[in-house]
């Protein structure tokens, strides 16, 4: 048995062991926790969301034509332009029959001070514009109009010694600020002034009319551009002297005979307007970029990122194929879609297609040889001339109330044109509304025919008539003419029309068709400028200004003017040449401008120097929802407002 201070000792030991665990576990428990390790901050990635860009739009158009070149004095074809109004926008776009400024500030006019027209002193041997309108040296004898003259009534003959002045207008031309070319260079007057120098060199092919009546072309600040005419000279369009801008910075380095043949002036010509050329593959197709400069960039035009214009040849089925198989959106007047109205406008009608259609500017007419070269040396049948069918109005009456042209229009035109009553179209501010075409009349034109001796012998329409008393043509002479036309299908089809109507009336036509380069060739050989013809058919074309000095008596083609007149019937009316001459002599803004140019149609539509035919028409097509084309008489091409062509979403 242990005794009693063993197991007190026993005792002490575990409390003291027990103890010591407690004062260790407490210790334990009050000591910091372990610090874990510091881990690095991460950052928050939000998830990203890539946008949607939306796809590239693109532009095609169908042209008849391939251009021949892309420089503005190498070629003016329709083509050309119908691709140059994407290069370039205006500087003036022709519409409604008045010019509209693009990059200009405005049209200049006399009432704000932009043109003037102020007395100079003139003297011998200055470059003056007579009072017939052309040019000429000033000596003793030339007729002009004094200062404050502008009526051939108040014309004087100088006589050599007494001082003289005449006016001489001047325009200002101010562009608007900060256009650039496409390269990104400052567009400024200056370019407009190389312009002028370029068109001025001999060896750029152009019309010297404007250059040779142009005193001085200056550029006397960035964006100034200043023409001066010569003395005498009053143009009716102020927008066409401003000369169409080309970079100097680009091609100064070249002559303008490099100019005809360099690829970048022809191929790829610098602009300013809503696209650029990116390539052009021969035969095929040119296509085009947006352009980053444009100066309307900040209206969200041009609609389209790229534009491609299509060459599938003049023939309209090809192209109205193309359209309905989505390989076209629009189809340029430039090919022959007089060919295929009828399919236009079933197309139209069926939903499948939009056509535009239009009445001029171009209209046809059947010229009559009133005078052929041949006479101009006296008419004798014995020396081997023509009858004298056509110098009687009579007859130039009868034969047109004896063509039906109202069937060409109902029948090869659909009803879509009409018969013109002289050369101005529909809509014109200067249309004489007070005159009609003579109507289809096959009786009264048989009581003119028998009137001037023509008689029908044997009682049959369709026999031609023979000359009977008739002055100046041998008695038993039949009523058989020569009808010219070229070798095109509408014109064809419409000479076939007339020579059938003018038959009801005991009037023989011949038809024959030429190859242009037969019809156009050269006066004196040529048919139409050699005055070598009985009737004629062809086109004519009227603008802002009304052609009226096409028939003019100056403009008969001879061996004085190197047979480069346009009046090839050889008219010849002094009443007609005053009216025209004395409107021409006038501007816009002069109150007898309008009744003159008008008295100028009256005459016209009694004299009947020609038979006007019919209207050609203005004619595009495109996809169903498609929209932004406007075509206008007087535009030069139907893509005159390209810039703003759409379809789709963006025409609802």
């Amino acid at each position: 048995m242990k005794s009693t201070s063993s197991i007190r000792n026993q005792l002490h030991t575990r409390f003291v062991l027990l103890f010591s665990l407690v004062v260790i576990l407490m210790m334990a428990a009050c000591s910091p926790a372990p610090t874990p390790p510091t881990l690095p901050t991460l950052p928050v990635i939000e998830p990203t969301i890539t946008p949607t860009l939306p796809e590239p739009r693109t532009l095609a158009v169908c042209l008849g034509n391939e251009p021949a070149s892309l420089y503005i004095y190498a070629s003016n074809s329709r083509a050309t332009w119908s691709v140059l109004e994407a290069i370039y926008d205006g500087p003036f776009d022709t519409t409604r029959f008045s010019a509209q400024p693009v990059i200009l500030e405005k049209l200049p006019n006399i009432a704000d001070g932009s043109a003037v027209l102020a007395a100079v002193e003139v003297k011998a041997g200055d470059l003056v514009v007579d009072a017939t309108g052309q040019l000429a040296s000033l000596a003793k004898g030339v007729q002009v109009q004094p200062a404050g003259c502008h009526a051939p009534e108040c014309a004087v003959t100088w006589d050599g010694a007494a001082p003289l002045q005449m006016d001489q207008l001047t325009i200002d031309y101010t562009l608007l600020p900060a256009l650039t070319w496409s390269d990104g260079q400052p567009l400024t007057a200056d370019d407009s002034l190389y312009s002028f120098e370029v068109a001025s060199d001999p060896d750029t092919p152009v019309s010297r009319y404007n250059l040779d009546r142009t005193a001085s072309y200056t550029s006397p600040d960035e964006r100034t551009a200043v023409w001066v005419g010569i003395p005498g000279f009053q143009p009716e369009r102020y927008d066409a002297f401003f000369f169409i801008p080309l970079p100097r910075h680009a091609y100064g380095n070249l002559t303008a005979a490099e100019m005809l043949t360099d690829p970048q002036v022809n191929q790829t010509p610098l602009g300013w307007g809503p696209y650029v050329i990116e390539e052009w593959t021969p035969g095929d197709h040119i296509t085009l970029a947006k352009n980053a400069n444009y100066f309307r960039a900040d209206e969200g035009l041009p609609k389209f990122d790229h534009l491609v214009y299509r060459f599938l040849g003049r023939a309209a089925d090809n192209n109205l194929a193309a359209l309905l198989a989505g390989e076209c959106d629009l189809v340029d007047q430039a090919t022959l879609l007089d060919e295929e109205l009828e399919l236009m406008l079933d197309l139209d009608r069926d939903g499948k297609a939009k056509a535009y259609i239009m009445q001029g500017p171009e209209w046809e007419q059947a010229t009559f040889g009133i005078k052929p070269a041949s006479y101009d040396n006296g008419y004798s049948a014995q020396a081997g001339d023509r009858p004298d069918f056509f110098s009687d109005l009579r007859m130039r009456q009868a034969f047109s109330l004896c063509m039906d042209r109202q069937q060409i229009v109902d029948e090869l035109l659909f009803g879509q044109s009409s018969v013109p009553a002289a050369y101005l179209p529909p809509g014109h501010p200067l249309l004489a509304t007070d005159i009609a075409p003579l109507p289809f009349d096959p009786a009264q034109g048989s009581q003119l025919l028998d009137q001037v001796g023509w008689q029908d012998d044997d009682g049959n329409p369709a026999t031609p008539r023979i000359a009977a008393a008739v002055a100046g043509i041998d008695d038993g002479t039949p009523l058989v003419v020569n009808y010219a036309t070229s070798a095109a299908t509408l014109r064809t089809r419409a000479a076939v029309i007339l020579a059938d109507s003018l038959s009801q009336c005991g009037i023989q036509v011949n038809v024959g068709e030429y190859a242009p380069e037969q019809l156009y060739a050269a006066g004196p050989d040529g048919i139409l400028f050699g005055r070598k013809f009985d009737l004629a058919q062809f086109g004519w074309e009227t603008g802002i200004v009304p052609p009226c000095n096409y028939v003019d008596s100056s403009q008969i083609p001879d061996a004085d003017n190197y047979w480069l007149g346009t009046n090839l019937g050889g008219y010849s009316n002094p009443d007609y040449d005053a009216a025209c001459r004395a409107a021409s002599a006038l501007r816009p803004e002069d109150p007898a401008y309008t009744s003159l140019h008008q008295q100028a149609q009256r005459i016209f539509a009694q004299d009947l120097p020609v038979v006007p035919l019919y209207y050609r028409l203005n004619m595009a097509v495109s996809r169903v929802d498609f929209c932004g084309l406007e075509l206008d008489a007087t535009a030069r091409s139907a893509l005159w407002g390209l810039e703003g062509f759409d379809f789709g979403a963006g025409c609802q």
